[in-house]
């Protein structure tokens, strides 16, 4: 896309130097509501990237909404000096209003792409998204939360071997940075096959605001936007990063029961080493200790008090 030319998203042609809002239908509930996805256009008069920041595709991940929201109230694509900024704080809305990770079909969208037009609504919005929008844009921030009762620390996740995600990663400069192969279908994989690097920012816990989530989400939006060029100035702060992972692996509940964790997101650990326990609700002497499966960094951890054998209890990188 050159910049000087008028940057195409749905049916509406946006010029440099030029603000709009672009509301791209979708389809609708079976009470006439429509459904669509609402993309904020700000465009610099002087060529540069440009950037897609975008959250809610995963209608109860609050952190992500919150954050791209506060970034329009504080108008910090406002004054942009080079390139553009596509800011979409909410795909799913239908999955907002009923605070469900999916749309009514149970589909969820960021395993959908790239979608169809005349398919689900899952499909129809990644549909919206691959081809109404990508095409526009040259770098993906994609902003998402843990899923139900599981907690994710700060981090950015980027495409392992993809050498320009792997550089705006440590820009962004979440504590961890975490190299991971893309999901089939997911919004990740359709953006590496397009050629644009993509990076996904996890934090929090679904459903939850969580503050430090947020304030890690702006301060990498902001450190990004000022390497890029965007904005004048340096973003404020440094990097956080503490530490670079390019494995991870779930430790699964040994048995159904009450779980108490006694390590949680953000903690070394070391393998072997007790980190949790099952306990029997009954009051029997019968607990299972939760050991750590490699020695590395809890990035993620469940939340949930009672568990059945084989639930998700932490997320553990390493190298």
């Amino acid at each position: 896309m050159s910049e000087a030319l008028p940057l195409e998203i749905h049916k509406s042609s946006i010029a440099p130097g030029e603000d709009e809002v672009v509301k791209i239908p979708v389809g609708q509930l079976p009470s006439g509501n429509p459904i669509r996805i609402e993309a904020h256009v700000f465009r610099a008069e002087a060529p540069g990237p440009a950037l897609l920041v975008m959250a809610g595709i995963h209608g109860d991940e609050i952190n992500g909404v919150e954050i791209v929201r506060r970034a329009l109230q504080n108008g910090r694509f406002a004054e942009l000096q080079k390139g553009s900024v596509v800011a979409i704080p909410l795909v799913n809305v239908y999955g907002f209003v009923n605070r469900s990770r999916e749309v009514p079909d149970g589909k969820d969208i960021n395993r959908s792409f790239p979608g169809s037009s005349r398919g689900s609504l899952a499909s129809r919005l990644a549909n919206a998204l691959a081809k109404k929008v990508l095409p526009g844009v040259d770098i993906i921030l994609d902003y998402h939360t843990g899923g139900a009762n599981l907690y994710n620390y700060p981090q950015i996740r980027y495409s392992k071997g993809d050498e320009r995600s792997e550089e705006l990663a440590k820009v962004f400069g979440a504590p961890f940075s975490v190299a991971k192969a893309p999901i089939q279908k997911s919004f990740r994989k359709i953006a590496l096959e397009y050629g644009k690097p993509a990076l996904i920012f996890e934090g929090g816990e679904s459903q939850r605001y969580d503050a430090a989530s947020i304030e890690y989400g702006l301060a990498g939006l902001d450190r990004l936007l000022s390497y890029l060029g965007m904005v004048p100035g340096e973003a404020a702060g440094q990097p956080y990063l503490r530490q670079h992972f390019s494995h991870q692996s779930w430790v699964r509940s040994p048995k159904a029961g009450l779980f108490l964790w006694e390590k949680s997101s953000g903690d070394q650990v070391e393998k072997g080493e007790e980190i949790g326990w099952i306990n029997d609700p009954y009051g029997s002497k019968d607990s299972k200790a939760v050991k750590a499966s490699h020695t590395g960094c809890i990035i993620g951890h469940s939340n949930a008090a009672v568990v059945n054998q084989g639930d998700a209890l932490f997320h553990i990188a390493y190298e």
